[in-house]
């Protein structure tokens, strides 16, 4: 609790200052400490509590940790996907899948912070999706497209395995918002490693600050 409080009036001092620099500084700034308490909340999430809290108000939770191969996005997913809640860390859209259950995962993130890593995605590219019970799922990069937000339809229920991360496109235009969708799909691909059960693992991870995605 007191490791937490600490971090919260960081957070408050860091974001304070960068607010008045520019509202651009503020929202990254909080959305890079927020991960910080997220982290926490997670290791205890995967310790076997659940709908940890990460600060005293927060109205969501930690539900899921997505890593990718090449270390560019390690990211606490949280549950709901409210414009208050991606302040904070991608989202998980309610109607779809749960964290590795089968069927479609469909996670939301803003382009300027958490979901900037969009762009620089490649067929084939590996992201990992680890669930509270502590199992990891590999995903393979099957689709990049952008769609109008009136025109994107998606099967929730596709058979198998499958993860959709939204966010908004263009990812440099200056105004956030916008009827456009950058929209990338990845399906589960064999991976005997990342399909164990890693809560041990995981959340020494994160409690020493290691990546093991």
């Amino acid at each position: 609790m007191r490791r937490r409080l600490i971090l919260l009036l960081a957070l408050g001092l860091v974001a304070g200052g960068l607010w008045r620099l520019g509202g651009a500084g503020y929202i990254e700034a909080k959305a890079l400490l927020a991960q910080v308490l997220l982290r926490h909340a997670w290791a205890d999430t995967l310790a076997g509590d659940r709908q940890v809290r990460p600060w005293p108000w927060a109205d969501t939770w930690p539900v899921a940790r997505l890593t990718t191969a090449d270390g560019a996005a390690d990211l606490i997913v949280l549950a709901g996907a409210s414009g208050r809640t991606l302040a904070f860390g991608p989202g998980l859209h309610d109607g779809g899948a749960r964290p590795n259950d089968p069927g479609r995962v469909l996670l939301g993130g803003h382009r300027d912070t958490h979901f900037r890593f969009l762009r620089d995605l490649k067929p084939d590219d590996r992201l990992y999706l680890t669930s509270p019970d502590g199992l990891r799922v590999t995903y393979r990069v099957v689709e990049r497209r952008i769609t109008h937000v009136d025109r994107a339809r998606l099967d929730m229920h596709p058979g198998g395995r499958v993860l959709t991360l939204v966010t908004c496109w263009p990812f440099d235009a200056l105004r956030p918002g916008g009827p456009m969708r950058y929209l990338v799909t990845a399906v589960e691909t064999p991976d005997p490693l990342a399909r164990t059960t890693l809560r041990q693992a995981d959340s020494k991870a994160i409690k020493t600050g290691t990546n093991d995605g």
